[in-house]
C-alpha cells in the first residue's frame, strides 16, 4: 500500500526557517515525480516544486531561491526546505507522487491551478503559518 506521510510543519516568524519531510512508502519502485504543493486558506491548491528521477527540480516564482526540494534515495524521504519564510506562505503543505516524465511533472507543479486527479498518490498535509 502506497503512503505518503508529511511531517515538519509549525508556526515561525516571518524570516524563518522550516523543513518538511514527507516519507514514501509501498512504492514497489521510486515514484519518477515528485512535488510539493500548497494550499493557502480559502484559496486553491498551488504548485511549490517537483523533483524528477534524474534529479533535475522545478520551482515556482513565489518560492523561486527560497525552497529548496532534494530527495534521499537511501531513506526514501522528500524533503523541502524553506528559508526566509513569509507571510504568503501560510498554508498546509502536500506532498504528491506519482510516475510523470520530467515534462508532464513540470508541468504539473507549474499549472495555475492544481488537478488533484493529476497525482495518484497524496500526503494527508501538514500545517505551516508564518506570521509576521
Amino acid at each position: 500500500q502506497v503512503q505518503l506521510v508529511e511531517s515538519g510543519g509549525g508556526s515561525v516568524q516571518t524570516g524563518g526557517s522550516l523543513r518538511l519531510s514527507c516519507s514514501a512508502s509501498g512504492f514497489t519502485r521510486r515514484a519518477s515525480c515528485m512535488g510539493w504543493f500548497r494550499q493557502p486558506p480559502g484559496k486553491e491548491r498551488e504548485g511549490v516544486a517537483a523533483i524528477v528521477s534524474d534529479g533535475n527540480t522545478k520551482y515556482t516564482d513565489p518560492v523561486k531561491g527560497r525552497f529548496t526540494i532534494s530527495y534521499d534515495d537511501a531513506t526514501n524521504n522528500l524533503y523541502l526546505q524553506m528559508d526566509s519564510l513569509k507571510p504568503e506562505d501560510t498554508a498546509t503543505y502536500y506532498c504528491a507522487a506519482d510516475y510523470h516524465t520530467s515534462q508532464v511533472c513540470f508541468f504539473a507543479v507549474a499549472s495555475p491551478v492544481v488537478q488533484v486527479g493529476f497525482f495518484n498518490n497524496w500526503g494527508q498535509g501538514t500545517q505551516v503559518t508564518v506570521s509576521s
